[in-house]
């Protein structure tokens, strides 16, 4: 039987009921049979509505599992950041590092190039002067070999 009907008889038993007085419109209906009716409309729901409300009970599910699934989106997405910021740090320090060392290494080139010309100015200044006193003693030693012939020359003339 359609809903509708069963609907119908439910108004018809309304109105065939008797009125109580002073209660406001109240009256005395027949309980088995409305809950006969009431039984009758639950076996003849229509199919939609047992769809919807096992729709209405899956949405729940689902809703849930989209948080839960959001929720671990969000958390990895967290992490994920969480070691960028960390791996962009650990860059940023890798890179002042590199240059403090380069600088270090800058510096130390410097020193040692100044080190070296000073040690290769000094040889360079030793053998100067070693050279010098050698150039010196050769002229003393010629101007020595020279003098004595020229004693000899003038006795000889």
């Amino acid at each position: 039987m359609p809903i509708e009907e069963i609907l119908d008889q439910l108004d018809e038993l309304i109105d065939r009921s008797w009125s109580l007085p002073l209660t406001g419109g109240r009256c005395v209906v027949d309980a088995d049979k409305v809950r006969e009716l009431l039984d009758d409309v639950r076996l003849n729901l229509p199919v939609e509505i047992r769809q919807a409300q096992s729709i209405v009970a899956d949405r729940a599910a689902i809703v849930e599992k989209a948080k839960e699934e959001a929720e671990t989106i969000i958390a990895r997405a967290e992490k994920r950041a969480a070691a960028l910021v960390e791996e962009e740090e650990i860059v940023r320090q890798s890179k002042n590092k590199a240059a403090e060392i380069t600088q270090q290494a800058q510096q130390q080139s410097r020193e040692m190039r100044q080190s070296a010309k000073d040690f290769v100015d000094g040889i360079l200044k030793n053998t100067e002067e070693t050279l010098a006193a050698s150039l010196n003693e050769v002229k003393s030693t010629r101007t020595a070999f020279n003098q004595p012939k020229q004693s000899q020359t003038a006795a000889q003339k």
